[in-house]
């Protein structure tokens, strides 16, 4: 066993760290969220990451994404992330998706590639953190469709309370704009519960401000709520899904 995994492996065993390294989890958006759940996923022993994200790092993603510092601006997201999770445990396999995702419609957009270039079906768990409604809703029934278990984050910015999370089946959130517009979006498509997400319910801090306003402490706490929901679940089932 990794050193790196030796306290881990106290509190949930050689079993579950062996469960994680076997377990497969694709992270599609890697932002403030995005970011923060890669972080805990490798440094809790998940032994294979799909990193999907069509965005080079910028400036203004300082504020608030862990892979933001000024040695990164530039350099694509899936990149960075790679790099660091294999920094961080030289094991992790990554696989990555270096652009934007939409639904089968769209397949003829520019720059746009179609759901099902992610391979939905192979992975053990997915986990949503983009902020396109339409790419969000695609993501959603696809892994619903393929069986896959999936969790999916809300709104994170325009908010100052993390405290204020809450992780729920779509069907019970409220308060949160981006989730009634996802709740809209799924039920033109029947889905209208049975999907897990992290949402807020706090109300937006600035009304109507654009761009959305963020700070360092809110979507750091998102992403390492829903690394956490990943976690806990690919240990409550059998690894692997070959």
């Amino acid at each position: 066993m990794e050193g790196i995994f030796q306290r881990t492996a106290l509190l949930i065993g050689e079993e579950g760290v062996e469960r994680l390294r076997a377990s497969k989890v694709l992270v599609v958006g890697l932002g403030g969220v995005g970011g923060y759940i890669c972080e805990a996923l490798v440094r809790a022993g998940v032994g294979t990451l799909g990193l999907c994200d069509s965005d080079a790092v910028d400036p203004t993603n300082i504020n608030r994404q862990i892979i933001a510092l000024g040695s990164t601006v530039g350099r694509l997201k899936t990149d960075v992330v790679s790099q660091r999770a294999r920094d961080i445990c030289p094991s992790c396999v990554t696989r990555l998706f270096p652009f934007r995702i939409g639904s089968e419609e769209q397949a003829d957009v520019p720059d746009v590639m179609p759901v099902s270039s992610l391979d939905i079906g192979s992975w053990d768990y997915i986990a949503d953190a983009i902020d396109d409604v339409r790419a969000k809703v695609a993501l959603i029934a696809a892994a619903k469709a393929a069986g896959v278990p999936a969790i999916s984050s809300m709104g994170t910015g325009n908010k100052l309370y993390p405290d204020r999370f809450r992780i729920a089946d779509i069907s019970k959130t409220h308060t949160d704009p981006l989730a009634k517009a996802v709740r809209i979006k799924l039920r033109q498509q029947g889905i209208e519960k049975g999907i897990k997400v992290l949402f807020s319910d706090e109300e937006p801090i600035v009304k109507g401000a654009k761009p959305v306003p963020s700070i360092s402490f809110v979507p750091s706490v998102a992403g390492l709520m829903i690394a956490g929901e990943i976690i806990r679940d690919l240990l409550r089932t059998d690894s692997g899904r070959s």
